[in-house]
This record gives structure tokens, C-alpha cells and sequence, in this order.
């Protein structure tokens, strides 16, 4: 005999506008609580696939439905469920839907699921290229063993399947891709930025290999997409883009010079957060690039997140732990930058951050106290 949670999920696929109206709400609601999504998620083999096909229907349905998921999917065993039953697809497939007036919400999934590993690899579409292969070659075999006509297949097959690899790279990161493009083009001027949430998944991406190996890719210009948006007044977009950068930078030992191909919006977005707010003389404002040495000579608004900070000064030590990095951080008259700084800065831990890059710069400048860098 059914319970009567399981009646009220069936009735989420209820032909009836109002009984389905009413059983999402009452769904979403159980989700506020522990209680509530340890019962749901009991029954999520019937919950999670009827909640995801009313994310497509009408706002006053789809609204709750997605609010279900969202908190269902901070549970990271819930949240992997999801994945295992494609809802980053979905997910994506209704995002990009025209008129779709959940963004924010579905955005906010993302958000979740990515926390995960096996959400990050679904979202960065790594596993498709091996899927498909393991398919056609499949196919392959049991036609070899049964004599069929090869031509039964499309012509094309085996050279899809030789050169999978290059078609995946194609493929792979479409998601990202789009999300990135979103991010960078909603506008932050407006009293709503549906994506801007998109900030905190592109930090749960950049915290894996694969997916700061696709923001470093040159060909399709992410981070340097993504850097410009340092300049937004919002503080989640500010925080996300100085998060993604530092992981990013992670890679610096084999993809430093992908870096410094976008040094021009790389330096002013690691240096001005830590450069203090003092207006910078035209001496040392003459050894700068450009567009770092005219924010600093003029009166600016200080950066006084101090996570924002240290992720900057972590993104620099990263830098600067290659001898080409510190090269490069030397001839922008970076140092200077950062004895200047460290002279206003109270927070003990951003200090510390400021005082680890100054321990590597001392190796190039040949002097025997960190101090004489950074203070």
C-alpha cells in the first residue's frame, strides 16, 4: 500500500493543472527541512525524475520544482543521484530554452551538483568521447562476429570514431562554454543577474585539472572573458572571478605562458586588490604596463575583502614560483606593488599571503629579509 508521500509524489504527474500546482508546493515545502528531504530523498527514483520534467512547464510549476531541487541538492548524496540521472542536461537543455524564467534558480542547481567531482565531469562533458566509443565499437564487434554488412552503419562511423578524440574536444566544455558567455553578457547594472551564480560554479570547476585546463585554453579565450569581469560592482561575481584565476593558476607550471597571453587583464586583476589605496607616483607608475599603472595613479575604491586578497596573493606565489613568472612579475614593477600594499594592511592572514610571495621574490633580488619587499 502506497504511503502517503509516494501518493503525493505520484500526483506531480497528475494530468490536472491545480493538483500538480499543489502537490509541487507542498513538495518543495517538505524540502525545507532535514526531515523533509531525508523522506523525499528515500523515494528519489520517482521525486527526482518527476520534479525534473516540471522544470520545463509553466513558472507556477516549475518555480517550486526547481526550488525542490536546489535543496534537495545540498545533500552531496542526493546531489550525486542527480547527476547519475543526467540532471545537468536537463538542467542545461532548459536553461538555454527560450523565455526560460528559472535561470537563476537553475543556475543555483548547478551551483550544487558541481560541488560534487562526478558533477564537474558532467558538466564539463568528459565522459562523452569514452561512451560513444565504447558504443560504435561495440557495435563493431557484434557485426564482425555475424558477418553484417558494414554499410549498415553510417559512412562516417569509423572516422568518428578514429578521430573522437578531436570531436570531443569540441564537444567537450560546450556547457562551460555557454555558461561562460552568459555570465559575461548578463548585466550586472540591473537590480536582477540570473547568472550570476555562475561565478561560484566556475570555482567548483577550476578546482579540478580538466576544467582549469579549459579555461587556460587560448583557442577559446575563457579566463580572459572571465577576468573582465573583476571590474563588476557585484561581490559573488568579484569573489568567483578571483577564486577561478587562483585555481586557474595552479596550472602555472605547465601553462604559464597561456597566463601571461593575457598578462594585460591578469596583473590588474591579481595587483589592485592588494596595491592599497594610495595614488602611485608617476615613478613607479612609468615601470607599469599601461593599464595597471593608470588605475594606480589615480584615487580608486579599495578591494577590503580579505579572501579576495589572499586569493590574489596565492594566484601571485603560484606565479612566481617559476623563474619566467617571476621574470615577468619583476619587469611590471610587481614588488614595488606589493611593498606598497603590505605598508596598510592589518589582516593578519592576508599579511601572511603578502609576506610567502615576498620570500620568492627575495631570491631574485638577492637581498637576505623578505621584509625589504613587502615591507
Amino acid at each position: 500500500m502506497a504511503t502517503e508521500l509516494e501518493e503525493l509524489l505520484d500526483f506531480l504527474s497528475s494530468p490536472s493543472p491545480p493538483i500538480k500546482k499543489a502537490a509541487v508546493n507542498i513538495v518543495r515545502d517538505y524540502t525545507g527541512s532535514e526531515d523533509g528531504l531525508r523522506s523525499i530523498g528515500k523515494y528519489s527514483s520517482v521525486a527526482f525524475p518527476s520534479l525534473s520534467r516540471l522544470l520545463a512547464e509553466n513558472k507556477e510549476v516549475s518555480e517550486p520544482a526547481a526550488e525542490a531541487l536546489v535543496n534537495l541538492s545540498q545533500n552531496r548524496d542526493l546531489a550525486g543521484t542527480m547527476v547519475e540521472m543526467g540532471m545537468i542536461k536537463t538542467v542545461m537543455d532548459i536553461l538555454y530554452k527560450q523565455d526560460c524564467d528559472i535561470i537563476h534558480l537553475l543556475v543555483m542547481l548547478l551551483v550544487n551538483l558541481t560541488q560534487l567531482d562526478v558533477g564537474i565531469e558532467s558538466l564539463l562533458q568528459v565522459a562523452l568521447t569514452v561512451s560513444f566509443l565504447v558504443n560504435e565499437m561495440s557495435l563493431l564487434f557484434y557485426t564482425s562476429l555475424f558477418e553484417f554488412d558494414f554499410n549498415i552503419f553510417d559512412i562516417n562511423t569509423m572516422d568518428v570514431i578514429l578521430g573522437c578524440q578531436h570531436g570531443d574536444e569540441k564537444m567537450h566544455g560546450l556547457y562551460i562554454m555557454k555558461l561562460v558567455r552568459s555570465f559575461c553578457a548578463s548585466s550586472t547594472e540591473s537590480k536582477s543577474d540570473p547568472y550570476e551564480h555562475v561565478a561560484s560554479i566556475l570555482v567548483n570547476v577550476s578546482q579540478k585539472e580538466a576544467g582549469r585546463k579549459l579555461l587556460l585554453d587560448p583557442k577559446r579565450g575563457l579566463l580572459k572573458q572571465i577576468m573582465r569581469q573583476f571590474d563588476s560592482p557585484s561581490p559573488l561575481r568579484k569573489k568567483g572571478v578571483s577564486g577561478t584565476i587562483r585555481n586557474c593558476c595552479f596550472e602555472a607550471e605547465n601553462q604559464l605562458q597561456n597566463l601571461l597571453l593575457i598578462s594585460e587583464f591578469l596583473w590588474p586583476a591579481l595587483l589592485l586588490p592588494v596595491a592599497g589605496n594610495k595614488v602611485y607616483s608617476e615613478q613607479d607608475t612609468s615601470k607599469m604596463p599601461l593599464e595597471l599603472g593608470s588605475a594606480l595613479s589615480i584615487e580608486r575604491e579599495t578591494i577590503t575583502d580579505p579572501e579576495i586578497c589572499v586569493q590574489s596573493l596565492d594566484a601571485i606565489y603560484l606565479i612566481v614560483l617559476q623563474e619566467a613568472g617571476r621574470r615577468a612579475f619583476w619587469s611590471i614593477n610587481g614588488p614595488r606593488i606589493l611593498q606598497l600594499g603590505y605598508e596598510n594592511e592589518e589582516n593578519p592572514k592576508v599579511m601572511e599571503a603578502y609576506e610567502r610571495v615576498g620570500s620568492l621574490l627575495i631570491q631574485e633580488d638577492g637581498t637576505s629579509d623578505a621584509s625589504t619587499v613587502v615591507s
